[in-house]
């Protein structure tokens, strides 16, 4: 499998690229940084060589020129940035219908299965209060984490009628019909997320914790590994860890 890494000078596009070159099945043959990183190209279009697979670990704003180049070309492509805008995501939308297209807020098979577990809970538990905590490093520009949306929506899966509310502040009583979100940035944390389900009795605390961001380009590899081959349309971890 010939891959394109783009983004490929970020942390996770350069340990991307060490697992890219460690694979036996996987070969990269462009890395592009726009800065113009040695032995990189600056922008996607400088490379027409072979290519079965982009994986882009860059930026959200540089999403129309990824999805031209891979409709264009009509490979396959694994989206890694999160924070996109409404527009953004709906580029991706129009390109799942021309090429296969993988797009998650967090690249760990074990959010993906935490999401399926907060959908069950959502589902089961009743009228409860919904409290997501999220916590990354200090760097960390986007807020709340794709992943704490991710994780709202699995439990709208469950209860449509709920709404988010990103950074409690103020004086006001919580809704009844709410899911509050709490960011937290500090230090060099990877990543943690904590989804809360409260009643008057009880509560069920269920978490994820990332130790090392390899996980995010492991699940980068899987994730290109599934995609080859399929048809057009868009996919995500759900789809890769039922399959």
């Amino acid at each position: 499998m010939k891959v394109i890494i783009n983004g490929i000078s970020g942390a996770m596009g350069t340990i991307l690229a060490g697992l890219v070159e460690q694979a036996d099945d996987m070969e990269l043959v462009a890395g592009i940084c726009p800065s113009g990183r040695a032995g990189s190209y600056t922008s996607l279009n400088e490379y027409q060589g072979p290519a079965d697979i982009v994986i882009d670990f860059s930026h959200h704003d540089g999403t129309a020129d990824l999805m031209n180049y891979c409709v264009s070309r009509g490979l396959p492509v694994v989206v890694c940035t999160t924070g996109h805008t409404d527009e953004e995501a709906a580029l991706i939308e129009n390109a799942a219908q021309s090429i296969p297209v993988f797009k998650s807020a967090n690249m760990s098979v074990g959010v993906a299965l935490v999401a399926k577990v907060v959908e069950e809970v959502a589902a089961k538990f009743g009228a409860c209060d919904v409290e997501i905590i999220e916590r990354h490093h200090n760097r960390k520009v986007d807020a709340p984490s794709g992943t704490a949306v991710m994780l709202a929506d699995a439990v709208r899966k469950a209860r449509p009628e709920l709404h988010d509310h990103v950074g409690r502040s103020g004086h006001a009583r919580r809704e009844q019909d709410e899911i509050g979100i709490s960011s937290i940035r500090m230090g060099n944390i990877v990543g943690t997320h904590e989804v809360m389900f409260g009643t008057n009795n009880q509560t069920i605390t269920i978490k994820h914790e990332a130790h090392d961001r390899a996980l995010f380009a492991d699940g980068a590899v899987s994730a290109a590994r599934f995609l080859v081959n399929k048809p057009a349309g868009l996919y995500d971890m759900t789809d890769l860890v039922a399959e």
